[in-house]
């Protein structure tokens, strides 16, 4: 068999979304990434953390979606094309995570009555290459005649350059906004995905393309002023499966079941995560609650029920838990640097907060560990407080410190 009939061509689809409605999972699959959609809807959250976590998400596309096409750059290389001009990045890899995050920062602004047509995708594309690959792909044009690409593996070959490339591209622009209508919105983005990067209408950016479309399209299937989630960050994780999926797909005639299965586990997942982000935040913000009421209203004019030292203390674990104990003791130790026994002031609190239920000793391996207990808001009342106060140990009684204590020497028992 020759180089030639070894490409699988790419053939025009009699339907633009046809998949197995009644295959395992395809139902159950589409439930649960719409219930997960909709559950990142109804999570309340503060404006400063939810964006600071859609700025982490951005990153996680970018990387994601730029990683699969081959680029290698840094985390600092990454931060650096999120931040600077272009004229300050040095490689073709951060040229285009540049021109990503340019692109999906559009992206979110384009107003959600503007149609999906060829002007949009293409200026999609046209964004996404200017700056960064414009020197071997033409922004915003499709392929003329005679401009033919191979790609995956099985190699395919995508819609013949010119007339057909363009006849091609206006009828999945008219499917788009016809025949996609009659499905859910998250079969609508995925479908778009997969026939784009099909055909492969453009020289190269095929993939970046289809992948940022889709998440204009997903955007608009509920998302859009609430979440952006990265899906490009779950196909990087599972690029094998990614790249099989496709590839199954257009093998077996554009039915798109397999490659709708793994689409929506992944808007499943990237949903679920982002959506844990968002709770352990309303955690927090809980948990800072409780510790300044216990300060303020449950303070007796010779003791508080929580130290500021303790608060200060459980606002840094709320940063950085989990932590080791070694570790914390050291970044800790500047509150108490000024008092008599420092150490013993600071472990006497630190068994406090175990007491309370607050914060959790634990062994990680041969490593103490301690952590917040997010949950501890849902547990404590006031009787409890107090309760738990009255039983707590005096230093001189701590049996878990060594029977010679020298400041910085101390031990914890987990």
């Amino acid at each position: 068999m020759n180089a030639e009939t070894s490409v699988i061509k790419y053939q025009q689809p009699k339907d633009w979304i046809q998949y197995d409605i009644q295959s395992t999972g395809i139902t159950a699959d589409l439930t649960e990434a719409k219930a997960m959609v909709l559950s990142l809807k109804k999570v309340p959250y503060q404006k400063d953390w939810f964006d600071k976590m859609q700025v982490m998400e951005l990153k996680r596309e970018v990387a994601g979606t730029s990683r699969i096409e081959g680029a290698v750059f840094t985390e600092r290389e990454l931060e650096a094309a999120m931040k600077e001009t272009p004229a300050q990045l040095h490689t073709r890899s951060q040229r285009e995570a540049y021109a990503a995050v340019q692109t999906y920062r559009w992206i979110e602004s384009i107003p959600s009555d503007r149609p999906i047509d060829k002007e949009l995708i293409l200026e999609i594309h046209g964004r996404l290459i200017t700056g960064a690959d414009d020197d071997i792909c033409p922004p915003a044009k499709l392929r003329k005649r005679g401009e033919n690409v191979t790609f995956g593996a099985p190699r395919h070959r995508g819609v013949e350059g010119g007339d057909e490339c363009e006849g091609i591209f206006d009828k999945f622009i008219q499917a788009i906004n016809g025949e996609y209508r009659e499905h859910d919105p998250l079969v609508q983005s995925l479908a778009a995905h997969y026939h784009l990067a099909a055909m492969h209408p453009f020289l190269d950016g095929n993939g970046r393309t289809a992948r940022a479309l889709s998440a204009l399209m997903l955007q608009r299937a509920g998302l859009k002023g609430v979440c952006f989630i990265s899906l490009s960050n779950y196909y990087y994780d599972n690029k094998t499966e990614y790249l099989n999926s496709l590839n199954s797909t257009r093998q077996n005639n554009h039915n798109l079941t397999v490659f709708l299965k793994f689409g929506l586990q992944g808007i499943t997942s990237q949903s679920s995560r982002l959506l844990e982000e968002m709770q352990q935040h309303v955690s927090k913000a809980l948990f800072l609650n409780i510790m300044y009421e216990l300060v303020n209203r449950l303070q007796s004019p010779r003791k508080a029920a929580l130290a500021k030292r303790q608060m200060k203390m459980l606002q840094f674990l709320l940063e950085v838990s989990p932590i080791s104990i070694e570790r914390l003791i050291e970044k800790a130790y500047y509150l108490y640097a000024s008092l008599k026994k420092p150490s013993k002031a600071l472990i006497r609190d630190l068994i406090g907060l175990r007491e309370l239920g607050a914060v959790k000793f634990y062994k990680e391996g041969d490593i103490n560990m301690a952590k917040v207990r997010l949950e501890w808001p849902t547990e404590i009342t006031e009787s409890d407080l107090f309760s738990k106060m009255k039983k707590m140990p005096h230093l001189k009684s701590l049996s878990f410190l060594h029977p010679e204590i020298s400041d910085g020497n101390e031990a914890i028992s987990v």
